[in-house]
């Protein structure tokens, strides 16, 4: 753990204990600071932003009524996490995940040099995952897209580190297998377009 994310959980350590005593701003600052890690990690599970959007909401009302229950186990974002992830599966169980276009989902990584061509590497990337089961997509978000380490992951999906370690395996052999054929598709479908 670096420096920052030593930082970062003190602060939200502190946030917690404040909301503990009935803080709604300490609440509200830890929202904020969550808001956007906590989408891009449950669009891995839904691509419905309705679904996503009522799964955070449900996992800070579940936060702030147990934040006085937090007895730093973990880092404040390892428990926030799986607070997220079982919310999310709960609200998969209840209302599907009906497929949604992909444009629905706004992306909240900055812009870059060639937007196109960002567009067309995440587009990939996406097809790819899509090919993953549910967990072996949260997976992949919770360790290279927000930087938890195996035992964080564990804890969050409530699992052995050994399960983590061997859906994160199987996600990557099913990656290296579909990608090269989903770069294939996207440059034949390119050819045809033009």
């Amino acid at each position: 753990m670096t420096d920052a994310d030593i930082d970062a959980d003190a602060t939200d350590r502190m946030l917690l204990q404040r909301m503990s005593a009935g803080d709604r701003d300490a609440l509200a600052v830890l929202y904020r600071s969550y808001h956007g890690r906590l989408c891009r990690f449950l669009s891995r599970l839904t691509r419905r932003p309705d679904v996503i959007e009522e799964v955070i909401n449900d996992c800070f009302w579940i936060a702030w009524q147990k934040a006085s229950g937090f007895h730093g186990d973990s880092r404040v974002s390892t428990w926030i996490m799986g607070i997220a992830y079982r919310c999310g599966l709960k609200a998969l169980r209840q209302h599907g995940d009906e497929p949604v276009e992909d444009d629905a989902m706004g992306d909240e990584r900055g812009g870059s040099h060639d937007p196109d061509e960002d567009r067309e590497l995440r587009d990939w990337l996406g097809k790819g995952l899509d090919r993953l089961s549910a967990d072996q997509r949260v997976v992949v978000e919770l360790v290279y897209g927000v930087g938890h380490t195996l035992d964080d992951v564990a804890v969050i999906m409530q699992c052995p580190v050994g399960t983590v370690k061997a859906r994160l395996f199987h996600a990557r052999v099913k990656l290296r297998n579909v990608l090269p054929a989903l770069a294939g598709e996207s440059s034949m479908h390119k050819e045809s377009v033009s």
